[in-house]
């Protein structure tokens, strides 16, 4: 995973220095940082989950779609006026079918990004390159009783290269603390399955910074 990963983000964090540099080193100096943490919802579909018997033969066929929940955060490094780079990096669960099945993705990468200021408004929009796994646990049937051991159960675990566009705003409560809105789409573009649920993630929440004037 770290070699798929390493080539990609040199190239990246190559293309935003390239960005930054300036004619005379100064235009797109260093202004200072933020971040902070930020709950996510949305809504995915489009995954599936295939269960067989030792034979191949299919005993059932999960649809996943539903209302995610999650959290994480990111750090940025503000450059110029304009442009900013860090990293982020979030975790987000959904549960489907009729017995408390859930999949979970943990994922995080380098992000870039440019945004605006209109008053007290920051419209940004970026993209993130990274990765993560994905765990995905499937119940077909319901068991009251903690420990008796599952009968019927499947779990599946695999790694995948992460690309994530976004866009959003934020909203200057004063000059340490923002609002944000953001809207994103978590793409896997390593390790296609059946299984990799897709959909926007709607983020509210907090962003403080560090900024020089």
């Amino acid at each position: 995973m770290i070699r798929r990963l390493f080539i990609p983000a040199v190239f990246f964090l190559s293309i935003n220095y390239s960005c930054f540099a300036g004619e005379n080193g100064t235009k797109f100096g260093y202004r200072g940082f933020s971040g902070g943490m930020m709950p996510h919802s949305g809504y995915f579909w489009g995954g599936k989950t295939t269960l067989r018997d030792a034979q191949g033969a299919v005993l059932a066929v999960e649809e996943m779609r539903g209302i995610p929940l999650g959290l994480g955060g990111s750090i940025r490094f503000h450059f110029g006026d304009h442009f900013r780079v860090g990293a982020e990096g979030y975790g987000t669960t959904l549960r489907y079918g009729n017995y408390n099945s859930n999949v979970s993705i943990g994922w995080g990468g380098l992000l870039a990004a440019y945004y605006c200021e209109y008053g007290k408004f920051k419209p940004f929009a970026g993209a993130t390159l990274g990765g993560g796994s994905v765990k995905n646990l499937t119940l077909l049937q319901d068991n009251p009783l903690d420990d008796i051991a599952e009968p019927a159960v499947s779990y599946r675990n695999y790694p995948f290269m992460a690309f994530c566009p976004f866009t959003g705003a934020e909203y200057c409560l004063n000059k340490k603390i923002h609002l944000i809105f953001k809207i994103d789409y978590l793409m896997n573009i390593s390790n296609p399955q059946d299984d990799f649920v897709r959909g926007p993630r709607v983020y509210f929440g907090f962003v403080f910074y560090h900024i020089k004037r």
